[in-house]
């Protein structure tokens, strides 16, 4: 498959609640793709690698969207990728064995700014109702996707924090393919019957809060049979794909891509019509 221009796109998508959820869209200049890729963000919103993930499937033959999860006023003046780091940095300050004490959790909050303050309360303690919404929202997204564009194969790719909520969302959205870079499993493990496409999921060695999971995750897929396939890179850190982060590993990356490309183009096609 060739490569063509890449259009890029910023629409607004209208959530569940009347708000306008805005969205990144990439798609190939004068060629209509005959598949699509939801692509979900990491914990600091729509950056520069979340546009640069979406540019390059298209380059592969895909439209790409990539909905902005902060996009409710009271949120996107709140969170931006500054003031999620600054929220984050005290609670990755504490020793491993302290960020289970609810004791030094609180009297961390209770310290830092009200802005700060409202991101750790809505990504940490109010953590399940903030990815339900989110959930709602991407469901909102993939309708959207699915009827102003009727791509004849959809996929997922989501990062962390995007994940997680990917793996949530394939329980409950037919996708064709999905990829979860280490991601949180669905909250309810035996949903993953539901799913009813194909999953790969990328992981790293040096993961503790998220690979505990993969046990229980590969005993269900065996369970209730999911065409699933996974890669764990030993000696890498959560994160290692974001080439703007830093724990970015570029061997890691470039194959981990390799490995999307290879899933997507089974999967997917990714061919222009």
């Amino acid at each position: 498959m060739g490569t063509a221009k890449i259009v890029e796109e910023q629409i607004g998508i209208k959530a569940a609640d009347g708000s306008e959820i805005e969205t990144f869209l990439t798609h190939p200049e004068g060629k209509k793709s005959t598949a699509g890729v939801l692509v979900i963000q990491e914990i600091w919103g729509v950056t520069d690698f979340i546009r640069t993930v979406c540019r390059r499937l298209t380059e592969q033959g895909y439209t790409a969207l990539a909905p902005h999860l902060y996009s409710r006023k009271e949120e996107k003046e709140v969170f931006t990728e500054e003031n999620i780091m600054d929220a984050m940095r005290p609670f990755w300050s504490l020793p491993p064995e302290k960020r289970g004490d609810q004791k030094v959790i609180q009297e961390m909050v209770a310290s830092i700014p009200e802005n700060t303050r409202k991101i750790v309360t809505k990504v940490m303690f109010e953590r399940e109702n903030t990815e339900k919404r989110m959930i709602s929202d991407l469901m909102e997204v993939d309708k959207f996707f699915r009827s102003n564009y009727s791509p004849s194969k959809i996929g997922v790719v989501g990062f962390c924090l995007g994940g997680g909520l990917a793996f949530q969302l394939s329980t409950q959205v037919p996708f064709d393919a999905s990829v979860i870079f280490y991601g949180a499993n669905p909250r309810k493990i035996e949903d993953l019957a539901k799913i009813k496409g194909s999953v790969l999921g990328i992981y790293a060695g040096e993961d503790s809060s998220i690979n505990n999971g993969l046990p229980s995750l590969v005993e269900n897929a065996v369970k209730y049979k999911l065409d699933f396939e996974m890669k764990i890179y030993p000696g890498t850190y959560h994160a290692f794909f974001n080439h703007t982060g830093m724990s970015y590993n570029r061997a890691a990356s470039e194959d981990s891509w390799d490995r999307i490309n290879r899933f997507f183009r089974i999967k997917l096609g990714g061919q222009y019509a």
